[in-house]
């Protein structure tokens, strides 16, 4: 499999993360956001939260903070939009998202489009309407609407960060673990399927979808 270095490439200065809700990106990319955060201390990162209460928020910060250890510029913003009916509030949070242009990043990571939560799929839409000349990779997350699809951008990930990653979920997201599907082994055997179809080294990954690439 061909492997291209994006971690490394030295135009990429500012990376944008969109999540929907506190946890979406932890559970979806939290290894590759630690990794990245880890190895480009040059590079400012923006994290946007569209929906969240105050118990949530205190999580997803903690959680953050931890990804992103003692890397030197990164910004956590978390809104209020309310869970669940973004569709039906589509024209304010698109004009908000809209905002996101003035940090003008090389890097966007959402949610995916085909996603079957509707606050989801809408700020992946959202995402590709307003970043039309963009690098954009979409993340994916387990749940119960089994939406899993077919990824084909993968990061790789060591034991010990996936076990980093796992440790993070579990100690600062309280809230979540009523959830059937919020346990060590869904994680766990989520990086391993996506580490299988990547042929990774590692044995476990993290993986995504490229809409859209060009190769020069």
């Amino acid at each position: 499999m061909l492997t291209l270095p994006l971690v490394e490439r030295p135009e990429i200065r500012r990376v944008l993360c969109l999540g929907a809700h506190c946890d979406d990106i932890e559970i979806a990319m939290g290894g590759t956001l630690a990794a990245f955060a880890a190895q480009r201390p040059d590079v400012e990162f923006r994290l946007c939260v569209l929906s969240s209460d105050e118990v949530r928020a205190a999580e997803s910060r903690r959680a953050l903070a931890q990804l992103m250890g003692d890397h030197p510029n990164w910004h956590l913003e978390i809104e209020c939009f309310r869970n669940g009916h973004f569709p039906w509030h589509g024209s304010n949070i698109k004009t908000h998202v809209e905002t996101y242009k003035n940090f003008e990043p090389d890097l966007v990571f959402t949610t995916c489009r085909d996603d079957h939560h509707q606050d989801h799929r809408t700020l992946s839409e959202l995402t590709a309407n307003t970043f039309r000349d963009h690098l954009i990779l979409e993340y994916e997350i387990l749940k119960y609407d089994g939406d899993l699809g077919n990824p084909n951008v993968f990061f790789p990930l060591s034991d010990k960060q996936l076990t980093s990653k796992i440790d993070m979920l579990m100690a600062s997201f309280p809230s979540q673990q009523h959830r059937q599907w919020f346990t060590r082994g869904t994680f766990e055997a989520m990086a391993r399927v996506r580490g299988v179809q990547s042929a990774s080294p590692t044995g476990f990954a993290e993986a995504f979808y490229s809409r859209k690439l060009t190769l020069a």
